[in-house]
């Protein structure tokens, strides 16, 4: 039976000073930044992947846990990958206790890349089936990584054709106040209209003139050139 110690005794031996102070520039570590007080080792995302791969059969939830609630980055970020693949393979009742224990250290989920390596494939394939209200709980969050979860949630609602509570959030969150935030609603309408550009459109009609400039740029990403510039300019 694995543990937390051999996890990051594995990722310890794969750290780079160099990448290490990379990461922290990157992430925001720095004092000011939204990632300060974090502690970066250096180890790449996919040499991450390769550890999980390696440790996530044998790793118990409980020591899984403890990763989650270390002092790396990379340690946090590799119990996520080890909780992806374990729910992935769960039965109900392992996929409920990975989405509680999810939940219940969303502090530690503190970075824009723990959100997104998370929330789309533990968070929202739970709640496909269930009642989504606890959504409406982390979008009211004062911690804007709650906020940020409970939009990148509806990736999976996405994926699955359902839209309203992408809609539902992206306008209970339109006017954030973090850049972070509306980066995530920019992105998960940007989704939608890969899947129904009209769908987003009938979204953005009533809205693209009050809403952030990086939201609507996010949104808009994939549009033609000629109608992204009618948005920007409001010329719709």
């Amino acid at each position: 039976m694995a543990t937390s110690v051999d996890v990051s005794r594995a990722l310890a031996s794969l750290a780079d000073p160099r990448r290490a102070e990379a990461s922290s520039r990157f992430l925001q570590m720095v004092p000011g930044g939204y990632g300060e007080g974090d502690r970066a080792l250096g180890v790449s995302v996919p040499d991450q992947r390769t550890v999980a791969a390696r440790f996530w059969r044998d790793l118990p939830l409980a020591e899984t846990t403890k990763l989650l609630t270390g002092g790396a980055h990379e340690e946090r970020l590799t119990a996520l990958f080890i909780l992806v693949r374990t729910f992935a393979k769960g039965d109900e009742r392992e996929r409920g206790r990975i989405f509680g224990t999810l939940l219940a250290h969303t502090d530690r989920i503190n970075n824009w890349d723990l959100v997104d390596s998370s929330a789309p494939y533990i968070v929202g394939p739970w709640l496909i089936d269930k009642d989504r209200s606890v959504l409406d709980r982390l979008a009211e969050s004062g911690l804007v990584w709650e906020r940020r979860i409970a939009i990148m949630a509806t990736f999976a609602f996405i994926k699955a054709g359902d839209f309203e509570w992408t809609f539902r959030l992206a306008d209970r969150l339109l006017h954030d106040p973090h850049d972070l935030v509306r980066k995530a609603v920019g992105w998960m309408l940007r989704e939608v209209g890969n899947r129904d550009r009209a769908a987003e459109e009938e979204f953005l009609a009533r809205r693209y003139r009050v809403m952030p400039r990086v939201t609507l740029r996010y949104a808009i990403e994939k549009f033609e050139p000629q109608r992204r510039r009618d948005y920007l300019s409001g010329a719709l």
